[in-house]
């Protein structure tokens, strides 16, 4: 299974950590957030993803063009000329880098994604949220009911938006109103290839227009994660991930490799 990540936003509610890097580029324990939730879907068994680009795709591209250098231990003989890269468990993952534009809104960013995407069912998320999600049981889920799409939806804070149920299926998708404590967009959706057919251009944005067309075609199911989960639209959401990392309480750590709190050598901050 592939997994497509939207990682093209300016991150203007983080502007304190994104005047220079996209969002998905801020670090936890020393690593991009990018970085944890490909290791949650590597832990889920995914190996292979495709990245939008937008905002300061070039920094992402640096980064995976250096993953060795930046996730190793070095010795850089400046005499001769020679970097000597120490491997250690450096993932097997194939990464698509594509540029989807700089104003490129979400649906839109995924519909140019759609000749990398395949005709199999596909993983779509956001660059800044961790959870402790389990993607075979999301997948089963996916896979009974039939439908187009299927949202992981969580419980967080009432300044998100909300859905609502009939049964398992999603009868309203309400984004980011503040009207109380209720089931919300996880932003962990799987997707069948035929969902992308409800974007319509560049300007769609993913949880409105095409999210609401599906809902009302009755094509949109609600997987319940009762789990661990949280975005990081804020400074404040960024440090308390930061302090979950550090004390290692991390519950979207579910992977289990190296401590919980280890650094990449050459990381940025």
């Amino acid at each position: 299974m592939k997994a497509v990540i939207l990682a093209g936003g300016f991150g203007t509610r983080i502007s304190e950590e994104t005047v220079d890097k996209p969002k998905p580029m801020v670090t936890i324990g020393g690593r991009p957030i990018l970085w944890h939730i490909m290791k949650i879907l590597d832990a889920n068994g995914i190996k292979e993803f495709v990245i939008a680009l937008g905002y300061r795709g070039d920094s992402i591209k640096e980064y995976f063009l250096n993953f060795k250098e930046f996730d190793n231990d070095l010795t850089v003989d400046l005499g001769a000329g020679i970097t000597t890269v120490y491997d250690g468990d450096t993932p097997d993952w194939k990464v698509h880098l594509i540029d989807t534009g700089l104003h490129t809104q979400t649906g839109g960013r995924l519909r140019r994604l759609r000749s990398w995407i395949g005709d199999e069912p596909f993983l779509f998320t956001y660059g800044d949220g961790v959870a402790d999600i389990d993607v075979a049981s999301l997948a089963r889920f996916h896979r009974t009911h039939g439908k187009l799409a299927t949202v992981t939806t969580v419980r967080p804070p009432a300044r998100f938006g909300n859905l609502a149920f009939s049964g398992d299926r999603v009868t309203d998708f309400y984004e980011k109103q503040d009207i109380g404590e209720s089931w919300i967009n996880g932003g962990y959706f799987m997707l069948q290839p035929e969902a992308i057919e409800y974007i319509t251009g560049d300007a769609d944005i993913w949880e409105r227009g095409p999210v609401e067309g599906l809902s009302r075609d009755g094509q949109l199911m609600g997987y319940r994660h009762t789990g661990f989960w949280s975005c990081m639209d804020t400074l404040k959401e960024r440090t308390m991930l930061e302090e979950m990392w550090s004390r290692r309480e991390a519950p979207w750590r579910i992977w289990g490799d190296g401590p919980a709190s280890a650094e990449p050598v050459g990381g940025t901050s």
